[in-house]
């Protein structure tokens, strides 16, 4: 089920200043191949510059998923899976919610990330999939997100692209944990950058911030959470607008539509959260640690609406409405192609230098069955 488009727009950042060993560049015949050590099953997704496959570890018979990037197509925007490795180096393995990576290398033409394998499936797809979905179980996965956000704001990291399509679940058992993905459009802050500056993000998911142009930093991931959220409450994104030109105006101006009616089964609690998430000023918004204390995420009594119908008073189940919202979602995005991707700008290519500091790849290892891998054509 796809509930808005997984296609972002890419962002501007600055080249990470520590990257793995790879070239970036097509290498030539005479370079000596190594031997390949996995095998590829079926595609779990497709991008502009990149292909994610199934791995499988010929030795081990470990299952990864494998994101193929084309050098060809990636020429002039290196400096993104730079950025990306950068982060993945500093925060990967490091916590239990934030996707692993586990190894990378290089063919001829591709550059190949083997993540750890989330096959739980994305977080609205899995909602839709449960017998029940409460308000509490939303206000547990949003703690669940901040939790790691936290983690990764402690980092120095904006994300830049949190959205639905990049929570996944670990494993499709009933007690998975929720894992933060995609690091692609991510951006590191030191004392020498304190803002980010360009178009990061997804359309329907991007702060006010990012449109305006004026830089930003760890506040936009807060929106997100908070665009998330009222998804995961109501079935359908707070500023969805006819078309792309409304919605920003809607975002910049914090138009938000609380509608009685879809909102009467949602406490007053949660909705006061997706308010302060969703503050167009992002001085006032609160940071991850802030938004964790909030009543709907920290009060031990979880907060609901009595469903009329419960005898007992129990919480209204929210399933049924969020499954015909996400039906209604599916077809307007289907029908729509306003949130495709940007081109990003091409820059001068600099090869990525610094070999990383936990990755089993070897200098200038390179399988010699890259079509084993699936390289995608050029």
């Amino acid at each position: 089920m796809l509930l808005l488009s997984t296609r972002s727009l890419d962002s501007t950042l600055p080249p990470a200043k520590i990257a793995p060993n790879l070239s970036m560049q097509p290498q030539d015949s005479t370079t000596k191949p190594s031997p390949c050590q996995y095998t590829t099953g079926k595609v779990l997704g497709r991008g502009t510059y990149a292909t994610v496959k199934e791995a499988f570890d010929k030795e081990t018979g470990d299952v990864y998923a494998c994101k193929i990037i084309n050098k060809h197509l990636m020429r002039g925007r290196e400096y993104l899976v730079r950025n990306e490795l950068d982060v993945l180096n500093k925060i990967s393995r490091s916590h239990p919610n934030i996707v692993t990576l586990e190894d990378y290398f290089e063919s001829k033409h591709n550059i190949y990330l083997c993540f750890g394998l989330c096959n739980g499936g994305e977080l609205f797809d899995r909602i839709g999939s449960w017998s029940h979905f409460y308000e509490a179980d939303a206000a547990a996965l949003v703690r669940t997100i901040l939790t790691t956000l936290n983690y990764i704001h402690a980092s120095g990291i904006v994300h830049g692209d949190l959205k639905p399509e990049n929570l996944l679940f670990q494993s499709k058992g009933e007690s998975t944990e929720i894992m933060i993905t995609d690091f692609g459009l991510s951006g590191i802050l030191d004392e020498k950058m304190s803002l980010l500056t360009g178009v990061c993000g997804t359309p329907g998911y991007m702060a006010p911030e990012i449109f305006s142009k004026k830089g930003h930093s760890k506040p936009v991931d807060i929106w997100a959470v908070g665009v998330i959220a009222y998804y995961m409450l109501v079935g359908h994104p707070p500023f969805d607008r006819s078309t792309a030109r409304l919605e920003q105006a809607a975002i910049l101006s914090g138009d938000l539509q609380f509608d009685t009616a879809e909102w009467a089964p949602v406490s007053m609690t949660a909705r006061d959260f997706v308010r302060a998430c969703l503050t167009t000023d992002p001085a006032r918004r609160p940071t991850a640690e802030q938004a964790l204390k909030h009543a709907w995420l920290s009060s031990k009594t979880p907060c609901f609406v009595p469903d009329l119908f419960d005898p007992d008073g129990g919480p209204t189940d929210l399933l049924l409405h969020l499954k015909e919202m996400f039906r209604v979602q599916t077809k307007l995005i289907c029908a729509s192609n306003r949130h495709s991707s940007v081109t990003v700008p091409r820059i001068p290519n600099k090869c990525i230098s610094n070999p990383s500091s936990h990755c089993r790849s070897s200098q200038g290892a390179r399988p010699d069955l890259a079509s084993e891998l699936g390289a995608p054509s050029q």
